[in-house]
């Protein structure tokens, strides 16, 4: 581990401990300060190496270049097929990232010093799927205006519901992504794993983030359904994984 490395844990070991001075019987401030030291060491490791956003990047747009050279539908056919492709290339794009969330943790012994500080774990939990969520949503932005571009896309519908489409799809992605990848960790193929843990479970949320894509540059049925479908999805496995994280660390 290196000297830095070895500061950045012992600062998030001491925000624990500050944390809980100042927090009192409230939970709450100490899970916010904790998930803030860590989010902001997680933005900061990341800014200086960029593995995960050139990852995602780079898979994101081959997958763009390899459907635009293998098919050239209309402007019709394109708004049919696009949500498909778009949230597909997405979530195949945003594993690369999700297989590194506990990597670095794991190989700097940080989830050692988790187990013995007096931080809640959901803290750690909260801290790793809002940073993963950041760096996807990240790739969302600098991807779609290539997707319009290629596929010539334009919304028949609402387009401002393509908003809360993005918002709830990719924290339903990044929240079982972060909990799944926490449960493979330690298996000998991790990055075989987590998509055979995350892909099936996703399914629903998959299929609600297509249909209201579609709905929406298509102009034919109304997203909101399917909105208020990924809406409770998010809720239901937020509170979930939630729940059984603190198992999971523990059993690390």
């Amino acid at each position: 581990m290196s000297a830095g490395e070895r500061i950045d844990a012992s600062e998030r070991v001491r925000a624990g401990g500050h944390a809980s001075a100042a927090g009192g019987s409230s939970g709450h401030p100490m899970i916010t300060g904790i998930a803030s030291a860590t989010l902001a060491k997680d933005i900061r490791l990341e800014w200086r190496s960029k593995d995960a956003i050139n990852s995602m990047l780079f898979f994101a747009l081959l997958v763009v270049v390899v459907f635009s050279f293998s098919f050239d539908p209309n402007a019709e056919e394109s708004r049919q097929i696009a949500g498909g492709l778009i949230w597909v290339a997405f979530m195949f794009a945003a594993v690369v990232a999700l297989n590194q969330t506990w990597a670095r943790e794991l190989r700097n012994q940080v989830l050692d010093a988790y187990r013995v500080s007096p931080a809640p774990p959901n803290s750690l939990f909260l801290a790793k799927a809002f940073g993963n969520f950041i760096f996807v949503a990240l790739l969302e932005a600098l991807m779609t205006p290539l997707f319009v571009v290629f596929y010539k896309l334009r919304a028949l519908g609402p387009a401002w519901q393509l908003l809360p489409v993005a918002v709830l799809g990719t924290w339903a992605l990044v929240v079982n992504g972060t909990f799944f990848a926490a449960m493979s960790l330690r298996t000998r193929s991790r990055e075989i794993m987590l998509p055979l843990l995350l892909f099936p479970i996703s399914i629903p949320a998959l299929l609600s983030m297509v249909e209201a894509t579609t709905a929406i540059l298509t102009g034919e049925e109304n997203a909101r359904f399917w909105i208020l479908l990924l809406a409770t999805y998010d809720v239901m496995f937020t509170t979930a994984c939630l729940a059984l994280f603190p198992r999971v660390l523990e059993a690390e």
